[in-house]
């Protein structure tokens, strides 16, 4: 008798669909309140900037044209005047910032702008 009887095990290791599933949803949960949630409220903050954007208004592109707008068409799309007699059409979409009506660029812009 060198070899022993083998005995099936009890099935110990039973459990439930919720208890599987619970790691899953609390990783989501931790995902939307810290990455959806978030990028969500910026999308709408930046929405609603875009559509705010006046005549006047002193706005940088994404590409960082500093410009003021000179006009606000109605098909997305914006006329600013980046120097004295440069006019440039952009996407409303390309717009990361607005500032005051009427802002002055900072000190290193005027500079580039008397050499």
């Amino acid at each position: 008798m060198l070899i022993s009887e083998a005995y099936a095990q009890a099935g110990g290791g039973t459990t439930d669909m919720l208890t599987s599933l619970l790691p899953l949803v609390l990783i989501f949960v931790v995902f939307y309140f810290l990455l959806i949630r978030p990028q969500q409220k910026k999308m709408k903050d930046h929405k609603a900037m875009i559509e705010a954007v006046r005549r006047g208004d002193t706005v940088t592109t994404s590409g960082g044209i500093i410009g003021k707008v000179t006009k606000v068409q109605e098909d997305g799309v914006l006329q600013i005047e980046i120097a004295e007699g440069v006019k440039v059409k952009v996407v409303k979409g390309t717009i990361t910032e607005v500032r005051a009506k009427g802002a002055e660029v900072d000190e290193g812009d005027k500079a580039e702008k008397a050499s």
